[in-house]
């Protein structure tokens, strides 16, 4: 699961990163306001822990601009334990709201509660035409033939496939795929992508992974 950390106080910032990452979590952070928009509104988070008081834009307007078009759910951190701002949080579509000072042992069994809600439940089952993929088995077939795929090939065709339909942008794939942020000149995701199609038999210009000029990358089917 993948958390983005929305927190201006470095000491604070780090330590959330820190243990949630200790816990088992993917964690992106940034330290604005601004930035942490920018990265919610890639997507691909689980779930977005965000402070009120941020520079750039506050806690208030990342959850306005983020409930304009994404679901994700939010939980405010924050010192403004006022009713009035639990309420405000709450109608703007937070999913819960943690005052500071806290207890790292609640935040983290409030995480896991939300995450274990069932839209954000993740298919076992993943398919595009005839090409198959059984997530806990790790395992993908096409017209019914096994394909081996490295762990690095799984989890991009697994991206690909969970994300039907939507542009991916290379640094996205990068970062999620590889968990590092990559150049934008690099042409690992290229290659990658190129191995991935000649392992599934969809070669250029193919019917499933489609390159889009300029943007990236989209999984869908094209007859």
């Amino acid at each position: 699961m993948r958390i983005l950390v929305v927190e201006d106080e470095p000491k604070t910032g780090d330590y959330l990163k820190k243990g949630l990452t200790e816990s088992g979590f993917v964690v992106d952070l940034a330290r604005d306001g601004r930035e942490g928009l920018h990265l919610a509104e890639e997507g691909g988070h689980d779930l977005i822990v965000l402070d009120v008081m941020l520079p750039g834009l506050d806690g208030w307007q990342v959850l306005h601009r983020l409930r304009e078009g994404r679901g994700t759910p939010v939980i405010f951190l924050t010192a403004r334990d006022g009713l009035d701002d639990r309420i405000k949080g709450l109608e703007l579509g937070a999913d819960d709201y943690l005052v500071k000072p806290f207890a790292f042992a609640e935040l983290v069994a409030r995480i896991r509660t939300l995450l274990r809600r069932g839209p954000l439940r993740e298919a076992d089952q993943l398919a595009i035409d005839d090409l198959c993929m059984d997530v806990p088995a790790r395992r993908v077939t096409r017209g019914g033939e096994r394909i081996h795929l490295t762990p690095r090939e799984f989890a991009l065709l697994h991206l690909l496939l969970r994300r039907q339909g939507e542009v991916l942008s290379r640094s996205q794939i990068a970062s999620q795929v590889w968990d590092m942020n990559f150049d934008s000149d690099t042409n690992v995701v290229d290659v990658a992508i190129r191995r991935l199609r000649q392992k599934i038999g969809d070669p250029v210009p193919g019917r499933l992974i489609h390159a889009v000029r300029g943007m990236g990358y989209v999984c869908e089917w094209r007859p």
